[in-house]
């Protein structure tokens, strides 16, 4: 019999290339299998509700891993987990929970956070683009408002990726001020690899005044990612909340 966990966690990704497992560069994934396996005693494979780019942060990531044994105490091993978890990881909960729940495949929406400061600050330059231009912020928001009309966006996603298909529904879409930092949320039922940074990009060319909002659509209807803007730097960008279509806290 196998039993299935749920662990809430969140990472700076500076210091990581990206959340999924690669053999010789250090990464989230990577360094969660080995610890949990090591605490457990016992051989953990994680399963993440998706990835991340090297550099990207989380402030809420979820992922699921099985075990052989019911565990004892889980609020003891979020503890001892976090003392043994790399400094850039922080362990939020640890839940059992059904067996065919699944941390990317049960997910129904994510939201991820782009930052930008547009005043040099030298204690988020890990954390933000700092980008010293003056943005126009309402013809963002004229940009962010049409990116939730359309489903398809291969205009904004790396090439040569393993997904069947390029369509997202996105929830909200908008650019807010707060002190000296541009903040764009966006809310979709799955993104595409780079879709957000792309956007990001793409939208910071209409704040600059140097893409129009017709010229934008005709980018979403070509399809073509050579035709958006660069992808914004990875430091800005967060993973901020996912929401699951059952209850586990």
């Amino acid at each position: 019999m196998a039993f299935r966990y749920f662990i809430e966690l969140q990472f700076n990704g500076i210091n990581f290339h990206g959340w999924q497992y690669q053999p010789n560069a250090a990464t989230v994934q990577g360094e969660l299998n080995t610890k949990l396996s090591l605490l457990i005693n016992e051989k953990v494979e994680t399963v993440g509700a998706g990835r991340t780019d090297t550099g990207v942060h989380a402030k809420y990531f979820v992922a699921h891993f099985d075990t052989r044994k019911k565990l004892n105490n889980l609020s003891d091993l979020t503890f001892k987990l976090n003392k043994f978890l790399h400094d850039d990881v922080f362990v939020l909960n640890i839940h059992l929970v059904p067996k065919d729940a699944h941390a990317r495949f049960s997910a129904v929406s994510r939201t991820y956070k782009y930052y930008i400061s547009t005043q040099k600050n030298v204690f988020n330059k890990d954390l933000a683009w700092q980008l010293f231009y003056n943005l126009k912020i309402e013809l963002m928001n004229m940009g962010a408002s049409e990116i939730i009309r359309h489903t398809d966006f291969s205009s904004f996603s790396k090439h040569h990726t393993d997904v069947k298909t390029n369509t997202c529904n996105v929830y909200i879409s908008a650019w807010t001020r707060e002190d000296n930092f541009l903040i764009y949320t966006i809310t979709a039922d799955r993104f595409l690899r780079n879709m957000v940074r792309s956007i990001v990009g793409t939208l910071v060319s209409m704040g600059k005044g140097k893409l129009s909002l017709d010229e934008l659509i005709e980018i979403i209807k070509t399809k073509d990612r050579s035709k958006a803007g660069e992808s914004a730097p990875a430091q800005g960008l967060f993973l901020f909340d996912i929401q699951y279509k059952f209850p586990f806290s």
